[in-house]
């Protein structure tokens, strides 16, 4: 015979609202942990109807939500989740409705199903138009990052700051298509995506900036357009991971000078990032930038080294410290003709450790 929770999640099938309502009530803090394998028969049924369920009306919608943010860590519910083109259309048309309460726990699925490389189908998926203050475009991925950039601090939906999606393209930007994507030029607005994103390393979301760093590193796998990140007339990326690493301390003049003009003369109460993961994100990134000769002499150029320098002495942190001294390595150490970086320098990141999970 079945268990009581068995019962119980067999009841999120049924046709009265009031009983799937208390199913999902009572069920959502049993979706983590190892009881969740009571919604893990065979064929998956449950996790079907949690994905109906997700287009109830709000208040079940939301517990619906949070009990498939918890289990999308598990593969084969991922797998499941992150396959079903018609599933992601759902969520979609959820985040994009401006007057949707759970579009942020919608970001948070979002962001947990991007550990699936099958979630790469939203790069080329075309859909209905959203409303004009969320995009133009009728690509799916153009959509989100419009979302993420316009609805930051609650702009468009004021139930919602969108501050996931920046993990749910740290973990598109891993890919060749996501790389892709996020560097090349969008026909709809002229704009690279990637120049969308930059403006918010130094943001107030610990969320928000986090994503970003990773993003913005994984892009920089991308070697053919560094020249364009690096151009002052291009993305001009440089001044945007300078910054959060750096703090109120003052240089000489002679070498504050080289540097580029939005790092130089910063005030007396400039604060550097508090999170130290994020600091050795934007010096890998750095790091990655190193690849060709061309853009090492660019670095040199605009004393990068002695930003570096500063933060090796004041950050204590291990990780930074190696990541600082490899950079200092690099752009230290005289050339050899044709002389290269290796790509396999750096790996991409996977934000592993930001699965979202509802309490």
């Amino acid at each position: 015979m079945p268990t009581e929770l068995e019962e119980l999640v067999g009841f999120l099938g049924s046709p009265r609202p009031e009983v799937r309502q208390i199913a999902l009530e009572h069920l959502v803090g049993y979706s983590q942990g190892p009881q969740n394998s009571i919604f893990k028969p065979e064929g998956l049924k449950p996790i079907k109807n949690l994905k109906v369920l997700v287009n109830d009306i709000a208040p079940r919608a939301k517990n619906a939500l949070k009990i498939l943010i918890n289990l999308s860590s598990d593969p084969p519910i991922l797998a499941s989740l992150a396959a079903d083109t018609p599933f992601l259309e759902t969520l979609l048309t959820q985040i994009t409705n401006l007057s949707n309460p759970n579009a942020d726990l919608v970001s948070m699925l979002l962001a947990n199903l991007a550990k699936s490389d099958s979630v790469q189908s939203l790069i080329a998926l075309t859909r209905p138009l959203p409303a004009k203050e969320v995009s133009t475009s009728d690509n799916a991925m153009d959509q989100l990052l419009d979302l993420f950039v316009r609805g930051a601090d609650k702009k468009l939906n004021e139930e919602a700051c969108f501050d996931f999606l920046s993990y749910f393209f740290a973990d598109v930007s891993r890919l060749v298509k996501g790389r892709e994507y996020f560097v090349g030029r969008r026909g709809y607005d002229g704009v690279v995506p990637i120049s969308k994103v930059i403006v918010f390393t130094e943001c107030g979301s610990l969320v928000r900036r986090k994503g970003v760093a990773s993003a913005i590193k994984n892009s920089c796998f991308d070697i053919p357009s560094h020249r364009t990140f690096l151009a002052e007339d291009g993305i001009n990326l440089l001044p945007y991971i300078l910054l959060p690493i750096m703090g109120p301390e003052e240089y000489p003049e002679d070498e504050m000078l080289e540097m580029p003009p939005e790092v130089q003369l910063l005030p007396p109460d400039k604060e550097r990032e508090s999170d130290k993961d994020i600091i050795v994100t934007h010096l890998e990134t750095i790091l990655l930038l190193t690849t060709t000769r061309e853009a090492r002499e660019y670095l040199r150029r605009v004393n990068v080294y002695c930003i570096i320098r500063e933060v090796h002495k004041l950050v204590e942190d291990e990780s930074v410290e190696e990541a600082c001294d490899r950079i200092v390595q690099v752009l230290m150490r005289d050339e050899e003709p044709e002389e290269k970086i290796k790509e396999s320098e750096g790996e991409e990141d996977r934000d592993d450790d930001a699965i979202v999970e509802i309490l």
